[in-house]
């Protein structure tokens, strides 16, 4: 072949392998990103929107350089698993929990593939982490529980209904985040003179008895622990709260937006958002042992006014003064 003829056949071969894109450059890879839900997406369509915001203000935007994968376990725990094993199998870049069960099911499927945290109790005490500064291994993210959490909770509450003495707390045994928040609700009644009746729940099934065990303790007011399963069904334990005459403070403000009395927790929308940024840094490249874990740096207290007159309570002014959100 002569030497025009080899620059010619070069030359087409050129123009057939060359990327369709201006400028010769190559297409931006679209990243995807596994999001293993808890509850199913209706609940937390809120966050969810908050999470996107957070990716799209980073300039992520799910359907052009990013796809989401979304695998919901509807307040079934036990099928997170094999949800996890799944995003594993099609090798997502990151994995996004945003509920204990979810992070620990997640944990289990992979030890490569980063995981980002939403807010968890506390991934520390969960073997999820090493420490929140220097997380190690294949995890890191935003951990929503403070060391004066629960203590604000119940000294919320007593504030409230100051004569009562006896609390009951409702936690789900089938999430791993409940004992330590139990362990910490424990101390903090201890120095407010409160005494606890834990009782528990692991599905809505036992709403019912659980509520039943509560009158046959005698308790005085609830205090229902921060759970998906308790958020996913948040109006229908708020209805019995109020059916039991309980004065009641949750763990996660939305259960205040629905009828529950009152709610102190951080803002998750605000988590949500704030995860995005360690995404973001994961898929350019940092490796989730370099991030450490973040805490809430903003916190809401929320109050049904609707509710407390129904329960004929009158919060004193030093509560009303103290709260983000009054709900009429």
């Amino acid at each position: 072949m002569t030497p025009g003829k080899v620059f010619i056949v070069t030359l087409v071969l050129g123009i057939l392998g060359a990327p369709p894109t201006a400028g010769g450059q190559q297409p931006a890879r679209v990243h995807r990103i596994g999001y293993l839900g808890s509850v199913g997406p209706a609940a937390v369509s809120h966050l969810q929107q908050a999470f996107r915001e957070g990716l799209r203000e980073l300039g992520r935007v799910e359907g052009q350089n990013i796809a989401i994968e979304y695998r919901w376990a509807e307040g079934r725990y036990e099928r997170l698993p094999d949800l996890a094993a799944e995003l594993v199998r099609l090798r997502v870049d990151v994995i996004f929990v945003a509920t204990t069960p979810a992070a620990l099911a997640a944990k289990n499927a992979t030890r490569t593939i980063p995981i980002v945290l939403a807010g968890i109790s506390d991934p520390v005490a969960m073997g999820l982490v090493a420490s929140l500064a220097r997380p190690g291994g294949n995890i890191t993210g935003l951990s929503f529980q403070s060391p004066e959490l629960s203590a604000k909770q119940l000294e919320l509450l007593k504030e409230a209904a100051p004569k009562v003495s006896r609390v009951a707390v409702l936690s789900n045994p089938g999430s791993a985040a409940s004992a330590p928040m139990l362990r910490e609700t424990e101390l903090a009644a201890r120095a407010l003179g409160v005494q606890l009746h834990v009782v528990e729940a692991r599905s809505p099934g036992e709403f019912d008895s659980a509520f039943a065990a509560m009158a046959r303790k005698r308790a005085g007011a609830l205090l229902v622990l921060a759970d998906g399963l308790f958020f996913l069904h948040r109006t229908r334990l708020a209805d019995l709260a109020a059916r039991n005459r309980l004065p009641a403070m949750y763990g996660i403000t939305e259960h205040a937006r629905v009828g529950g009395l009152m709610a102190y927790s951080p803002n998750f929308a605000d988590l949500f958002r704030r995860s995005a940024t360690h995404v973001d840094k994961i898929l350019k490249g940092t490796k989730p042992a370099d991030l450490p874990v973040e805490q809430p740096t903003r916190f809401e207290f929320v109050i049904n006014m609707k509710t407390a007159k129904a329960l004929g309570l009158t919060f004193p002014q030093s509560i009303l003064i103290r709260a983000d959100q009054v709900i009429q």
